[in-house]
């Protein structure tokens, strides 16, 4: 970053266990970006279920803030806002002083496991995608309150804050959720971007905890005073971004027009950005999902398993003493001309599996192919498998809104994985373009910037991202094998919106 820079803004960008701090705005046609704290929060065990180390996760919050102010005044700036972005789903309960009543439970906890059957007993999935848009997944906030509600909510639970907006909340005292956000939880209306009272009255959900619901780019207060004396740092807005992280990757990636997106990390989101909700029963079969995008625009996508899988399979390599490092495995992938299987990215037997790499194993036993405890083929099969599932889900999107998508860009940490880019153009038969990896940061600090004044709009923010982070581009090629591939993995992975009645070689 180079010095005598105007005011700064600070994004705070929470994965699912792991948080960042990063500072940056955009100055003399350049978008700056400096990351200044990576800290760790792993969920543990705790009251009988997998929750949120709040304490560990805050902690990390203050460290990166003091760094952040510290390297900002290093170049010579200041910070002049904040905002805090997350995955979705999950929530904190505040007492009516705003403290926090237990520590949040984890969207990967078991709690769920037999909710989604009574909620669906209640109104049917029909009903209740025509209201909300949002696909089915177990660990949805609207399954997971209905577990809450059976198991029974403390009666000093006064308000309920997805994660972002409890880190906001620690911040300024603010209690209200960012609208990106809040559409994850199942529980918001597609149309109206408002919580649905008919879904809580007829599931019996508590409503009276719900808070008002804002646009990201609202001003929600600034960094209280008590909170600035102890960590030494100056005040500062806080600002609500895209709440969601994939909403602030969307924000962030320079798409073309017309253009599908994935944000690819842990889970991949593949999608497209849209103005309307598609609340057809198609787009129910198909899995779709309408979340709330900034400045009101829809992204139609879908939830895909991501590498994830991968970082399992690592994790257990490792702690058998084989560890295997990234790049690699990667080189010996490229080195496999043929096929080495393929498997249903999205099975649930891949969602917390005890062990990765005996549940692919299994999978690929189960369905008539050539089992290997090779950590390369292993990799191999992961990695085309959710190329196909991707190349599925965009022609999927192509076929039901009748709008052709000419090519794929792909964002955040799985942008850089140059074989993953490669399969995921070969497979869909379209080109990719990769990068940039910072893609929910820079949305995060875009939003940031535009409650500022000093972007005028997301087009112009990502014409600005465009020219300072140039991507990578990938052309499709070996056509006829992907197309073998394809029809394989429709043969293991059937759904109802993949067709294909013959192997095409």
């Amino acid at each position: 970053m180079t010095t005598r820079l105007g005011p700064l803004h600070a994004a705070i960008d929470l994965g699912a266990g792991s948080g960042r701090v990063l500072i940056g705005g955009p100055f003399a046609r350049v978008f700056h970006l400096a990351e200044v704290h990576r800290f760790h929060y792993a969920p543990r065990r705790a009251g009988g279920h997998l929750r949120w180390d709040v304490a560990r996760l805050i902690e990390g919050i203050h460290a990166g803030l003091r760094l952040a102010w510290h390297e900002a005044a290093r170049e010579g700036s200041s910070i002049a806002s904040i905002g805090v972005d997350s995955w979705g789903v999950d929530y904190a309960l505040l007492d009516a002083g705003g403290a926090l009543v237990e520590e949040p439970i984890c969207y990967r906890d078991d709690r769920t496991a037999a909710a989604m059957d009574a909620v669906l007993a209640s109104m049917p999935r029909e009903a209740i995608f025509s209201r909300t848009g949002i696909q089915f997944m177990p660990f949805n906030t609207i399954f997971q309150l209905a577990a809450h509600v059976r198991a029974g909510i403390p009666d000093r639970a006064k308000r309920l804050l997805l994660i972002p907006d409890f880190c906001h909340h620690h911040l300024c005292g603010s209690l209200v959720s960012e609208r990106t956000n809040a559409s994850t939880t199942q529980l918001l209306g597609a149309r109206t971007g408002e919580w649905n009272d008919e879904l809580f009255a007829t599931l019996g959900l508590p409503r009276d905890l719900m808070p008002d619901v804002v646009d990201a780019g609202t001003a929600l207060g600034t960094i209280g005073a008590g909170l600035c004396a102890a960590l030494n740092i100056t005040p500062a807005a806080v600002v609500a971004p895209g709440t969601h992280d994939t909403a602030s990757a969307v924000a962030g990636a320079p798409l073309e027009p017309g253009w599908a997106y994935v944000s690819s990390g842990t889970w991949s989101l593949v999608g497209v950005e849209r103005r309307e909700p598609l609340l057809s029963a198609e787009a129910l079969r198909a899995g779709l999902t309408n979340e709330a995008g900034i400045g009101r625009t829809v992204r139609l996508l879908t939830n895909v398993m991501g590498l994830w899988m991968l970082e399992s399979c690592r994790r257990e390599w490792e702690a058998e003493g084989r560890p295997q490092d990234l790049e690699p495995l990667l080189a010996g992938v490229a080195r496999i001309e043929g096929p080495a299987g393929v498997v249903d990215p999205d099975d649930r037997r891949f969602f917390a599996p005890v062990s990765m790499v005996h549940e692919l194993r299994s999978a690929l036993k189960d369905t008539g192919q050539q089992d290997s405890g090779d950590p390369v083929l292993l990799t191999k099969v992961i990695l085309d498998s959710l190329a196909l599932r991707y190349a599925a889900v965009v022609s999927t999107i192509e076929r039901l809104t009748g709008q052709p998508i000419p090519g794929i860009h792909i964002v955040g940490g799985g942008s850089l994985n140059a074989y993953l880019n490669q399969a995921t153009a070969d497979a869909s038969g379209r080109p990719v373009l990769a990068g940039p990896v910072e893609a929910t940061a820079i949305g995060n600090l875009l939003v940031q910037a535009m409650a500022a004044g000093s972007v005028g709009s997301i087009g112009e923010g990502r014409r600005l991202v465009a020219a300072s982070f140039k991507p990578a581009r990938f052309e499709p090629r070996n056509r006829d094998r992907w197309a073998h591939a394809a029809w394989q993995h429709r043969q293991i992975a059937p759904r109802g919106d993949e067709r294909s009645p013959r192997d095409p070689r």
